[in-house]
């Protein structure tokens, strides 16, 4: 199931661009009927007003503005835990009204402020009715004017810091006089520092500041620029901010800089800066544009990114802890499972041979049947050991994931009996999705044989299917990249799983079912054949509630492919027109049996043991219909390359790859060049030989 949207991830309107990160007060702001103050509605607020409000939002300090000749109060969090029980009727109130008791106070603050003057405390008394009664409280107040668009004062920002704990402090352990009086100094001095800077703001804070224009030119920075990257402000002024980027952010940060010249509001976007020094810093930035500049608060991660560092070596670590765990669990399996099927094939295999001996014909087809059966069962362990371990042959097609549904249910609901109800909802329009459709299949029977073993007592099994768009945050989710998707999703009304089980339910040889009901594979080669074919597998369940496991597929983007049928190997079209194959594998006895079918069919067999003896064939004058080839050969030139060669030197001629292990990349990630196909090792005669037949005859 699909979790709602939040309706906070929808998109602000551009009046309250300006407020987005805003915290709690962002929202009230947005809220608040402003229609009633002398401020007047948001969308008519100067651009003063909005680059003001916008960066105090973003200020981890109490810091609140007194707007016009009353005095209009605005606010920050940091304000509002300073405000106490009198948040949130402060917001948008008149000054005078909303602190009577210290009226008189503000009175000269507001006179001298709207005057052009600033005024700075430190650790000033005041009563304040915060809470209902009478506090003596002790603060650094700092007041300073804000320009209008005219040049004049249009409010005052009062920085408020309550230092009340630290003078009483200083009161109980007595501080001397001379600590007193150095104390004194240090705070002086820190406020003449502030009052020489223009922004009285950037100056208090340990985060770098700037104000850039839209081509990257820097107009100001603040003195952290200087502490955090040793840049001095002469230095920065007038150049471009971008020539300090390192060079793998330039791309990010070229658009998120294009993103803020549409009107965007960055609120977070993590880039490394150069040191004076050459090195480089992590910054996390909260940018807001106006109509001409960029003002930009950038926080110091670099502490984070190394401890975040650190954790992945140790999570790197403990993975590599459990995949060895994992590869000894592996091992056990893979030797019980096989040994086991070893036994029926050299057993039956000298059965039939002491039989033939004593001639004794009545039972051969038992034996033989043994054995196939066998050595079927192998193959299929080795098929889901090569999906777990992603290396598995595919061979994707464009599939309409519906149909394939469709063709399944009867076969799913005859496997899971009639205790259990098999609901199938498909999406109208789904999407194709380029997967390889045997092994969807089996994944789909698969999930539905784990949800009919989780309903003991019966139960309902849905199947659904969905369209899906996946934003960055849904992606980042389901560890996927953005982009369209559609989901088969397999919902049971069963036990459900714990956190426990889900964190582990892909591990191979790992199962809940009793001994000798379960391999512990199944789940495991569906994560490898979807991880491989570009997806994702997510588990969401419940205790108690029932599970939905959720395949992700990526959307392709072309019509689907037409059904195949294989011909049995006796009644397969005979070579007419005396074709030619030409069969590269270094395994004899792959070859024999090869060229042995090719010969039943009519073909002409030219065999070769490596990729130089095929291409040296290539080369010649022979006649070549049709290149058969391994993937894996000695000699330094692999299946695919032989086949890129043989294009070179043979446009038209089809290929046909036949392999039973192989890295994807060695065939092209499912993206192989029209005429060249897949067939996974072991084959069937029947199958090989209707390959060939369509290939030749259809050149598809």
């Amino acid at each position: 199931m699909e979790p709602q949207g939040d309706p906070q991830d929808r998109p602000e309107p551009e009046e309250h661009i300006f407020l987005a990160g805003g915290g709690e007060l962002g929202r009230l702001i947005a809220a608040y009927n402003w229609t009633s103050t002398p401020l007047g509605p948001l969308g008519s607020w100067p651009g003063h007003l909005r680059t003001t409000v916008g960066l105090l939002l973003r200020s981890h300090v109490p810091i609140v503005t007194l707007w016009g000749e009353d005095g209009i109060m605005i606010y920050n969090d940091a304000y509002s835990i300073f405000a106490g029980g009198r948040h949130p009727r402060l917001l948008g109130s008149k000054v005078r009204e909303g602190w009577p008791e210290v009226a008189d106070f503000n009175d000269n603050v507001m006179k001298v402020g709207l005057a052009g003057g600033t005024l700075s405390y430190q650790d000033q008394e005041l009563t304040l009715h915060r809470h209902g009664r009478p506090e003596q409280v002790w603060m650094n107040l700092d007041y300073s004017p804000i320009p209008g668009e005219d040049g004049r004062p249009a409010g005052v920002i009062a920085i408020v810091v309550e230092t009340t704990g630290k003078v009483r402090a200083e009161g109980d352990l007595r501080v001397t006089a001379q600590a007193l009086a150095q104390l004194n100094a240090e705070l002086g001095q820190r406020v003449e520092e502030r009052t020489r800077e223009r922004d009285r703001m950037w100056r208090l804070s340990t985060d770098v500041m700037l104000v850039a224009d839209f081509n990257a030119r820097v107009e100001a920075v603040n003195p952290a620029w200087t502490t955090l990257l040793g840049w001095g402000e002469t230095e920065l002024l007038g150049q471009d901010f971008m020539a300090l980027i390192h060079p793998d952010d330039m791309e990010a940060t070229l658009a998120e800089v294009a993103s803020l010249s549409s009107g965007r509001t960055t609120l977070r976007f993590e880039n490394r800066y150069r040191q004076k020094d050459g090195a480089y810093r992590w910054l996390s930035w909260t940018a807001v544009p106006d109509e001409r500049f960029i003002h930009a608060v950038g926080r110091d991660i670099q502490a984070e990114k190394e401890a975040a560092e650190t954790l992945h070596r140790t999570e790197e670590a403990l993975r590599q802890s459990q995949k060895m765990e994992a590869v000894g669990q592996l091992t056990g399996g893979i030797a019980h499972d096989f040994n086991n099927l070893l036994t029926g094939i050299t057993g039956s295999l000298e059965l039939l041979r002491t039989r033939l001996a004593q001639g004794r014909l009545v039972d051969l087809d038992r034996y033989i049947t043994t054995a196939h059966g066998a050595a079927g069962r192998a193959a299929a362990l080795t098929h889901r050991l090569l999906a777990f371990a992603r290396r598995q042959t595919l061979d994707p097609k464009p599939t309409d994931v519906n149909r394939l549904v469709s063709g399944m249910v009867d076969l799913i609901r005859r496997t899971v009996g009639p205790e259990i109800t098999v609901q199938v909802v498909e999406a109208g329009g789904l999407w194709p999705a380029l997967v390889d459709p045997p092994q969807l299949e089996s994944a789909l029977l698969n999930l539905c044989i784990n949800a009919r073993d989780a309903m003991p007592d019966g139960g309902r099994i849905m199947i659904e299917t969905a369209n899906k768009w996946l934003d960055e945050r849904a992606a980042h989710e389901r560890d996927l990249p953005p982009g369209q998707y559609l989901s088969l999703c397999v919902t049971d009304t069963g036990t459900g799983m714990t956190p426990d089980v889900i964190a582990r339910a892909f591990d191979p040889f790992f199962t809940t079912k009793p001994l000798g009901q379960g391999t512990g594979l199944g789940l495991s080669m569906i994560y490898g054949f979807v991880r491989q074919s570009g997806g994702q597998v997510r588990i969401y369940s419940e205790l108690g509630q029932g599970t939905t496991m959720c395949l992700y597929f990526p959307r392709h983007h072309g019509a689907e492919s037409p059904a195949e049928h294989d011909a049995a190997l006796a009644s397969a079209p005979r070579a007419e027109r005396g074709e030619t194959v030409l069969v590269v594998d270094d395994e004899p006895t792959v070859r024999m049996l090869v060229t042995e079918v090719l010969e039943e069919l009519g073909y002409t067999a030219i065999e070769a043991t490596d990729g130089n003896a095929g291409l040296r064939v290539l080369r010649s004058d022979a006649r070549l219909d049709l290149l058969v080839t391994d993937v894996g050969l000695p000699g330094g030139m692999n299946g695919r390359q032989l086949a890129d060669a043989a294009r070179e030197l043979r446009p038209e001629l089809k290929i046909l790859f036949i392999t039973g292990y192989a890295e994807n990349a060695a065939v092209g990630h499912g993206l192989l060049e029209p005429g060249m196909h897949v067939l996974t090792k072991p084959f069937p005669m029947d199958t090989l030989a209707g390959r060939i037949r369509d290939l030749i005859e259809d050149g598809a």
